[in-house]
């Protein structure tokens, strides 16, 4: 089965559509099967103690609800977005952070809604995306067993998948935890993925050994770039490492039958005649 590879740009395009484009370009360029940002509306999504809360961006100081804002794509560029994918040959979604951004997102055309490890334990968003009728791509990082079964009991309304994963950015290696995949696809009979916060690029190729169907990664221009997800991403030539690490996988698995291969066989005949 062909692994399906998302490059997370997320928020990483620091609200510059130029930047997004050229992270989409890197995806395509790589092999990528989609790209996927982040949705949000920050008058709901941002607490109210801390929407007044001033912060040091690039463009200034300003209150946390304007850099939200500032960072935050609308429909102009979303429909650019889709027209560039398109152009490009490489599908895209977004993680919706509510139910105003779900609502925006079901406009497109889009393979998938992933719902994001903070919204896990969401039900009205949960519902909502498994209503719509597409399919649903959801992480479990900073989740327990029991708030998975909950998520799992509306998602199995429909077609959905999981994602193993571990919140932290970046992810120590030794709190990875690869065997829960198996875990994940025990317990629930579903598909599962694995989506990586960490610096290394062998173990998201080491997760399709262990069952691993869908592979996420943040993809950055520069991981010195200013913003709060770039140190855990991948830069560009990563990227196209990672993917040429899980293809080449995939391709060498096999299917698990001994056999004598046509270029064995010239081997044995010349060795035990």
């Amino acid at each position: 089965m062909k692994t399906y590879i998302i490059a997370e740009i997320g928020i990483n395009h620091n609200g510059d559509l130029n930047i997004a484009k050229k992270l989409i370009d890197i995806a395509s360029l790589a092999g990528c099967d989609s790209v996927k940002f982040q949705k949000r509306n920050p008058d709901v999504c941002v607490p109210e103690h801390q929407k007044s809360v001033m912060r040091e961006t690039p463009w200034g100081n300003m209150t946390y609800l304007e850099y939200k804002y500032k960072v935050e794509f609308q429909k102009f560029e979303y429909d650019d977005i889709d027209r560039y994918c398109k152009e490009r040959g490489i599908q895209w979604s977004a993680s919706p952070w509510d139910l105003d951004s779900l609502a925006f997102l079901m406009q497109y055309d889009l393979p998938y809604i992933k719902i994001p490890s903070a919204h896990l334990t969401n039900i009205p968003l949960l519902e909502a995306a498994i209503a719509s009728g597409s399919r649903v791509i959801a992480s479990t990082g900073m989740s327990t067993l029991k708030e998975v079964d909950a998520a799992v009991e509306v998602l199995k309304r429909g077609d959905f998948a999981l994602l193993h994963c571990n919140s932290s950015y970046p992810a120590p290696l030794e709190d990875l935890n690869l065997k829960c995949i198996q875990t994940l696809k025990e317990r629930y009979d579903c598909e599962v993925g694995y989506s990586g916060h960490e610096f290394r690029l062998g173990t998201s190729v080491a997760a399709i050994y262990l069952g691993a169907t869908i592979v996420e990664r943040h993809i950055t221009l520069d991981r010195t770039m200013w913003g709060t997800d770039h140190l855990s991403s991948i830069e560009p030539q990563g990227l196209i490492k990672l993917v040429k690490g899980i293809r080449e996988l995939e391709i060498s698995l096999g299917d698990g039958i001994k056999r004598v291969t046509e270029d064995e066989k010239k081997i044995r005949k010349k060795l035990r005649g």
